[in-house]
This record gives C-alpha cells, sequence and structure tokens, in this order.
C-alpha cells in the first residue's frame, strides 16, 4: 500500500473534534464545590526517585520492575532523531521531565508517562541504535554506545532521570459529572498527563479510559493476518506479543502508530445495529466501548470469532482485495467506508456464505456497478460520516448481497 495514501486514511479515522462532557448548568456554591472535593474516591498519593540510567535499563530488561508498556499505553511513536536528541540532551545535562510510574503491587511499577524517553534510553544503553543528526555534539554522530569514549559513557552512566511515583495508597475511581462512566486512577491521570503534549487520537484515548476485555479483543483482532494484509500493516510474527511493539516497519506505519488498525476493528462493533447508529462517529465509537466495558472474556470470545469469520468471507468473495473501488491490483486501496458497508452487511447474512462465495464473480460485478455509480461521491468512501449517511452505506451493501442469497 502507497505510505501516503495508508497516512491518509489514519487521518481520516483519527475523528479530530474533541467531545467534552459538560456539567450541569448553574454556579455552585461554596459549601457544594466543598463537599465535593472532600467526597472525591481518592486522592493522588506520590513520591519522587531518581534512577540511573543503567539502572532503568536493568529494570526494564529484567521486566519484573517494570512494565514498559501496560495495556493502557499508546504505541511507540518516536522516531530516531528524537531518541538521538534525548541522548544528547542527557550528556549535555538539560532537564529532561520526569516520568510517571504507577505502583500496582510492591516495587512493581507501570510507566504512565515517560515511555518514549525509557524505552530510548533502553535501546541505546543495548546499542540497538547509532546516533545520527546531533548539533551540539556532532562528534558522536555515527556512534552506538559500544563506541562512545569511555569519559563520555561515565558521563551518561551517572546521568539521571527523575521519575514521580503513584504509590498503591492512591488507589481509587472517579466518576464522571456528565454520566454512569467510572475512571480508574490510573487511567484517569494517564490521560491527564497527556493532554498538553503530543495530540493523542481519538482511539489512543479510548485505549487509555476504557480497558476491558473488550478493549483487549479489539487489539488482538487487529493483528489478525488477513487483517493486516488487507490494511497494509506488517504481519505479526513474533511470539511474544511485546515484540510486535519493537517492530521497525509496523511503527513507521500510519495506521499502526496512531492505532488506526483498532479502530477499524472497533467500527465494526459500533454500527453492528442501526440502533447504535446515530450522533457523530466518534461518538458511536465512544459509546460501544463503554457498552461494552463489562462484557466477559467468553462473550468477547464470540464476537471476535464472529468478526473474524466476517473479515474473511469478505476477502474471499473479493479475492484477497476487499473494501476497495477497484479490484485491480495496481488501484486497490482499501476505504473505512466501504469497509463499514461491506462489514456489516455481511454480517446480516454470514449464514448464506456458501451460497455468496458459489456465486462470488456475479458478486463482485455487481460491486463493482456499484462502486462506479456511487464510490466518487462520498457516499462509500467514508468522507461523509453522518449517521445517515453511514446507514446508507450499509443499505447499499445489504441490497447488494440480498440479491444473491
Amino acid at each position: 500500500m502507497n505510505t501516503a495514501e495508508t497516512k491518509t486514511l489514519a487521518q481520516e479515522l483519527e475523528d479530530a473534534e474533541e467531545q467534552v462532557d459538560e456539567a450541569a448548568s448553574g454556579e455552585a456554591g461554596d459549601d457544594s464545590i466543598d463537599e465535593q472535593i472532600a467526597k472525591q474516591p481518592f486522592r493522588v498519593i506520590y513520591q519522587t526517585n531518581n534512577f540511573l540510567l543503567p539502572q532503568i535499563a536493568s529494570l526494564i530488561e529484567d521486566g519484573t520492575e517494570i512494565n514498559l508498556r501496560p495495556e493502557y499505553q499508546r504505541r511507540l511513536r518516536w522516531n530516531n532523531r528524537q531518541k538521538c536528541l534525548l541522548i544528547e540532551s542527557l550528556l549535555l545535562n538539560v532537564p529532561i521531565p520526569p516520568v510517571f510510574l504507577y505502583e500496582n503491587d510492591l516495587a512493581r511499577y507501570e510507566v504512565m508517562d515517560g515511555q518514549q524517553r525509557l524505552n530510548t534510553i533502553r535501546e541505546f544503553l543495548d546499542n540497538q541504535f547509532t546516533l545520527r543528526g546531533l548539533q551540539i555534539l556532532s562528534s558522536l554522530n555515527g556512534k552506538p554506545y559500544k563506541r562512545l569514549p569511555p569519559k563520555v559513557k561515565r558521563s551518561l552512566d551517572r546521568a539521571s532521570i527523575s521519575a514521580v511515583v503513584l504509590l498503591q495508597e492512591s488507589q481509587g475511581k472517579i466518576k464522571s459529572v456528565s454520566g454512569n462512566r467510572f475512571y480508574e486512577l490510573r487511567r484517569f491521570v494517564f490521560e491527564r498527563l497527556n493532554t498538553g503534549g503530543k495530540r493523542l487520537t481519538a482511539q489512543e484515548i479510548r485505549n487509555a479510559i476504557y480497558g476491558s476485555e473488550f478493549n483487549k479483543l479489539i487489539v488482538r483482532l487487529s493483528r489478525d493476518p488477513i487483517f493486516t494484509r488487507v490494511w497494509g500493516i506488517p504481519p505479526y510474527i513474533g511470539a511474544d506479543p511485546n515484540e510486535y511493539y519493537e517492530d521497525e516497519a509496523r511503527q513507521s506505519n500510519s495506521l499502526y502508530k496512531t492505532m488506526g488498525d483498532c479502530q477499524l476493528v472497533l467500527r465494526y462493533f459500533a454500527l453492528a445495529k442501526e440502533e447504535h447508529i446515530q450522533g457523530s462517529l466518534k461518538a458511536m465509537l465512544d459509546r460501544c466501548m463503554e457498552r461494552n466495558l463489562g462484557t466477559s472474556e467468553s462473550d468477547c470470545h464470540a464476537l471476535g470469532d464472529r468478526f473474524i469469520s466476517v473479515l474473511h468471507l469478505a476477502d474471499t468473495l473479493f479475492d484477497g482485495k476487499p473494501f476497495s473501488l477497484r479490484l485491480t491490483d495496481a488501484e486497490y486501496r482499501p476505504l473505512a467506508g466501504i469497509y463499514d458497508g461491506v462489514m456489516v452487511a455481511l454480517d446480516e447474512v454470514l449464514e448464506h456464505r456458501d451460497t455468496l462465495i458459489a456465486k462470488r464473480s456475479a458478486v463482485q460485478h455487481k460491486f463493482a456497478e456499484v462502486v462506479s455509480a456511487q464510490g466518487y461521491r462520498g457516499a462509500l468512501t467514508g468522507v461523509a460520516s453522518t449517521a445517515s449517511d453511514i446507514k446508507g452505506r450499509i443499505a447499499v451493501f445489504r441490497k447488494l448481497f440480498a440479491e444473491h442469497i
């Protein structure tokens, strides 16, 4: 898949508009304000520690004391230039913002903020990248850690990172003022820490604040071999899920690094029932995550099996090139709008799988007619994503498949 096209799709999936919970109208009095603060279910209790860089690398490498990538963290997004500038800053003794850790068990920490910095330190001390593009310490360009002069090595080994540690005593939940949503403290703090830095995508925020078996399901489904092939994402081939985060090719894939792949999976579940298609697309996706906060592990497995069955049917029906305005190899590019319509419509007729596959040529011919007639108007591409637009494109494919069963 063309890189520029993939980036465009990732940007389309982000849904940039923020939705802000609105508190009840009216100005509260001092007494009610004091009462609200006093009745909060938690207080943040923390301490500050300093870690030498070799300590950080050792703790992460060992894996028993620091969890670099808890499930609510976003994926690694730093490029090599950002990593090199951090190392240069450490050598120049430039103050580095503290990292934030959460103590989930005694002396066991999750990284809430600072994932990129800690991972960069670990990688450099493990000789996984070479310094490039340094402007102040340009004489170090081209050198990995093992080739640094002894004095420079010692300077780096004595450098430290400050860490703010949220202690176990901080455990608790906070309730949104506008509804029944409860945030775990660590996810609540994670979201607040990341509002002022590099903007999180809508799906990264969902991943942070809707931790559940359903969220784990979405991540797992995004790793399906057919799903990754269809959307041009480098496949998952490692045995250890943690290794997936270290894959350089995948880190450079726009859909992957913005969690656009997970958002595509979520769209299927959010749009599967017509009564849920109302409001903005972002609101539909948020509500789907919230509805499924309590979905059990066994029910999630059933939902996942259904998704895989529908996806594999779509892949078979369109000879490995589903969700595109064109079915030829030269012009193949999957589109979110066509994905929505095809997946939801096929879900409704999944029991007719064998019949549809037997009439595959006729289905493909009719598909070509439909997208030729409507594809460039925005109705199918996903550019238009109001509730009415979404219902309309699902109806188009519902009719198409119904004609062949």
